[in-house]
């Protein structure tokens, strides 16, 4: 019998979508691409062919509207997030939709109100790295006893640009390092520990020129530990996750933006010795695709409640006002 699959229509042409997401979906045994979306419909033409998608449309509501798409991916700018969520929702489609959820922990908890009058269709913050091997292990590891217990997680994510002109660095549509990648700072560390900072505290520097931040460095103070780290987006590309608990410590080297074609590597200290564990290859982006699927094909919790994206962004929040309050701020 063939496998049952979900029929994605993607809206926008962006470059996650084009590059990584689409052609990841392409791979996976039970999501198959139907349609992208474009304002423009020469550029949602241009983008079909080359990814072998059957339909182009010249607006989001044309996708919306076809009764032949199961589910949307949204890949707009964090401004258009929840707004086109909700669209795609009140259209009958489950959403999956790019991280930061929304511009702010209240606009996030409207799409959470959405999702609630539609309780048949699935949404799902599109948090991809949780569901890579390398992630699971390293929660298998520092949650099961082969750390010890779990004390402090230190992490890094960093990338140079500083063009006026891109999306990230306009301010008015939820620009800046701290949603573009500092969220994944904060979620590995509420992920890892399962559970939410108690207080934070929060050092953020602004471009004089654009206004977003492209410096933000903070401490997350959990019932268990601490969390530390650095995002920046004017600074050398760099990445890394290293996991601490009383006895050993996990290393992961590329915790963010795994390769889909070769292996990823983690490195598992015990004491003194230290070992490296090679995971197999495979696509983040597949997986995700596969896993938000099987919740719509089975009628079955998606694997990250949306919830869990307002939690993230009521964070973010947080760091933002620690940072010009100039103290910490209990949660």
């Amino acid at each position: 019998m063939a496998e049952r699959k979900v029929r994605w229509g993607v809206l926008s042409t962006a470059k996650i979508g084009t590059v990584k997401v689409i052609p990841a979906l392409g791979k996976a045994k039970h999501c198959e691409v139907v349609a992208i979306a474009s304002r423009n419909i020469d550029k949602a033409r241009e983008a079909v062919i080359p990814l072998g998608v059957p339909k182009a449309y010249g607006s989001y509501e044309e996708l919306l509207a076809d009764p032949d798409i199961d589910a949307v991916y949204n890949p707009l700018p964090n401004h258009l997030h929840v707004p086109l969520s909700i669209a795609a929702l009140e259209a009958g489609k489950h959403v999956l939709c790019e991280k930061p959820i929304g511009l702010s922990s209240d606009e996030a908890k409207t799409l959470v109100d959405a999702g609630k009058r539609h309780p048949r269709l699935k949404l799902m913050e599109a948090f991809m790295y949780r569901h890579h091997p390398q992630w699971r292990r390293t929660k298998e590891l520092a949650t099961g006893g082969s750390i010890g217990e779990l004390r402090t997680i230190q992490s890094f994510f960093s990338y140079f640009k500083d063009d006026p002109t891109d999306i990230r660095s306009r301010p008015e549509f939820g620009g800046g390092g701290l949603m573009d990648i500092g969220c994944y700072n904060i979620s590995l560390s509420r992920f890892l520990f399962d559970a939410e900072p108690r207080r934070v505290y929060g050092i953020v520097e602004y471009d004089p020129q654009m206004g977003v931040d492209r410096l933000a460095s903070a401490i997350l103070e959990f019932d268990k530990g601490t969390s530390t780290f650095t995002c920046g987006t004017q600074l050398v590309p760099y990445q890394r996750v290293n996991v601490f608990g009383t006895t050993g410590r996990v290393e992961i080297e590329i915790p963010f933006n795994a390769p889909p074609d070769e292996p990823c590597r983690i490195w598992r200290q015990d004491g003194d010795d230290v070992t490296e564990e090679l995971l197999p290859v495979c696509d983040q982006y597949t997986i995700q695709g596969d896993l938000f699927a099987r919740a719509i094909l089975d009628d079955t919790p998606v694997p990250t409640p949306i919830e869990d994206a307002v939690a993230n962004m009521r964070v973010i929040e947080a760091i933002v006002r620690s940072g010009k309050e100039r103290r910490s701020l209990e949660m």
